[in-house]
């Protein structure tokens, strides 16, 4: 019998499974309703944080396959560059001082209901082309070695998915999506690209060679996938500023974790219709959280169309799903997707855990999937 973790490999190599993977995933902000929820499951995921099992514990109650998001076992230490924090209730300032000047950024920390916690920016690090030497002198004193201990509790992970799945590697994104997410937002990036646009590639010059040791470090261990978090979305940047700067990138990433043995994976959880032509023209094994309409702005059918067949579409299932109340709806919705992707050598459904969700309901949206693509008992 076809393992998951066979059935799911299968397909990045370009080969029909035997069943559609509907891979489950839970961390603290997509985790499900503990209303009417089975007090055993409720006592196993517990208080849910990063890199805990819950993904593990919430697949396999739903009887899903296993993706599972585990950091990458890598050590990074500092030798000239420190940091200086600052907490007055949820506002935290933060200086680094570097070789080439101090940079500040301050964040807020956003307490959400049912426990999940956000920092928004509300002073990124990066005011403009002043601060480049400085935040690039940060990823210039970095040292990258393996985590020994880190190596070992992701070999335990590893013991523990079995065959049941896959382990992602996440790392950080490009460079110039890691700008517009976290070091300086979207409108000085915008500017940068306009008024300083050779200081902002040296930058990414740099910024790249940094996360390449990191991918090539932390790829020699017990993941199967290096997933790249970029958010990418035609709202932070222009598909010109992708063809410039991520399309020698990503085959140089994919290059490396196919080295590895390892899978890659380009996050995009945003509208990206106008970048799939451009993701075409890279080697990159899959576009992870291909965000469909309403939330995002492509079909899975233009999806496949517009991304060929190297390429595999792995689709949240949150925006199929629609409103609960009407359950004739969101089937219907579940099933004309998952036909668009026939004949499914391409595609993978991915189903988080929703707080506003019951797993009453999401049990539902699991059937409705497995009335067309089939479960691995079919």
């Amino acid at each position: 019998m076809t393992t998951r973790r066979e059935n799911m490999l299968k397909i990045f190599r370009h080969e029909t499974p035997d069943w559609i993977p509907i891979t489950g995933h839970s961390d603290p902000y997509n985790q499900p309703s503990r209303e009417g929820m089975d007090p055993e499951l409720a006592a196993a995921l517990g208080e849910v944080g990063w890199a805990d099992e819950s993904t593990v514990t919430f697949s396999r109650y739903l009887d899903l396959d296993i993706m599972d998001l585990y950091s990458m076992p890598i050590r990074i230490t500092r030798q000239n560059v420190t940091i200086d924090d600052n907490t007055e209730g949820d506002v935290t300032t933060r200086i680094w001082h570097t070789p080439k000047g101090d940079l500040r950024e301050v964040s807020r920390v956003l307490r959400e209901e049912g426990g999940a916690v956000s920092s928004n920016w509300t002073e990124h690090l990066i005011k403009g082309p002043e601060d480049l030497p400085a935040f690039t002198s940060i990823f210039e004193d970095e040292v990258i070695e393996p985590d020994p201990d880190a190596i070992a509790r992701t070999r335990e992970r590893r013991e523990l998915i079995g065959d049941d799945g896959l382990i992602l590697g996440p790392m950080d994104g490009t460079p110039m999506g890691m700008m517009f997410r976290v070091y300086s937002g979207v409108a000085t990036l915008a500017y940068m690209w306009a008024d300083a646009p050779d200081a902002l590639r040296d930058c990414f010059a740099v910024m790249e060679a940094n996360y390449m040791q990191r991918l090539k470090i932390g790829a020699q261990s017990d993941i199967d996938v290096v997933i790249g978090i970029d958010d990418t979305s035609t709202t932070a940047i222009s598909p010109a500023m992708f063809e410039a700067c991520n399309l020698d990138l990503t085959n140089a990433r994919t290059d490396a974790a196919h080295a590895a043995g390892k899978l890659y994976f380009h996050h995009s959880c945003g509208l990206i219709r106008d970048l799939l032509p451009l993701y075409r023209r890279t080697k990159m094994d899959g576009v992870h959280a291909f965000t469909i309409p309403p939330i995002g702005d492509v079909t899975v059918a233009e999806g496949r169309q517009a991304l060929g067949d190297h390429i595999t579409i792995m689709a949240g299932l949150q925006q199929l799903a629609g409103p609960m109340d009407d359950r004739a709806a969101v089937r219907a919705s579940i099933h004309q997707v998952i036909r668009e992707a026939e004949p499914w050598d391409h595609f993978i459904l991915c189903l988080a855990g929703y707080p506003n969700r019951t797993m009453e309901q999401i049990s539902f949206v699991v059937d409705c999937c497995r009335e067309l693509g089939g479960s691995p008992e079919s």
